[in-house]
């Protein structure tokens, strides 16, 4: 297996930086949430996906990234996100915010049945290009994340890293968070090989990740 050098994303270019305020400054919209695999949008776009543990900021980051206050519901409450919801980026791009795994506050049942739709739609939708994979930085990348990288591994979806709640930890310890993900990252074969840094709350690395998806079409 080649090993690869994991990174924090470079400084981008003026050019690269626009191309992701475009994409975004247009409208975006909520479209679906879907609780059945059968209920997926027709693959006619783009697909990028948002994954990570219950409360791990999702919707934050994604109301953050679209510039939307409220685009997305925020909580509180681990597991509120009981299904795969698609926003409409401009008329290119699907963005899809994934049920967070891990600890949910619903019956055993119930969790199972998210467990397996997040299965099928990671493992059989063609236009899905990349998932970003947010990780809090207060906490690393734990085994319940290496579950959902190793289904992207065997699904051969490429996926990348993104930290999120960065304002949340000290610097002395960001370059040992670094080494630690970069660590764990070299064991998987669809990783893409840069870590973007973000902040909701600051907006560090929000025009990053606006270009990173920009980038794909």
């Amino acid at each position: 297996m080649t090993k690869f050098t994991f990174q924090i994303s470079k400084e981008l270019s003026k050019d690269a930086l626009e191309e992701g305020r475009r994409l975004f400054a247009g409208e975006n919209t909520f479209l679906k949430g879907v609780v059945a695999i059968d209920g997926l949008p027709l693959p006619n776009r783009t697909e990028i996906c948002f994954a990570g543990r219950s409360n791990v900021g999702k919707s934050s980051l994604l109301n953050a990234v679209t510039g939307r206050k409220a685009l997305a519901r925020t909580s509180n409450t681990p597991g509120r996100t009981q299904e795969i919801n698609f926003f409409s980026i401009g008329e290119k791009f699907y963005l899809v915010d994934l049920p967070g795994y891990g600890f949910a506050e619903a019956p055993l049942a119930v969790v199972k049945k998210w467990q397996n739709l997040l299965k099928l739609y990671l493992s059989g939708r063609q236009t899905l290009r990349r998932a970003f994979v947010l990780i809090d930085a207060r906490h690393g990348i734990k085994k319940v994340d290496h579950e959902i990288l190793s289904a992207l591994d065997k699904s051969a979806v490429t996926f990348q890293i993104v930290l999120t709640k960065t304002d949340k930890i000290k610097s002395p310890d960001f370059s040992a968070l670094i080494k630690s993900v970069s660590d764990d990252l070299s064991s998987h074969s669809a990783a893409y090989p840069e870590i973007i840094i973000t902040s909701s709350n600051t907006g560090l690395g929000i025009p990053d990740l606006r270009s990173a998806i920009a980038t794909l079409e």
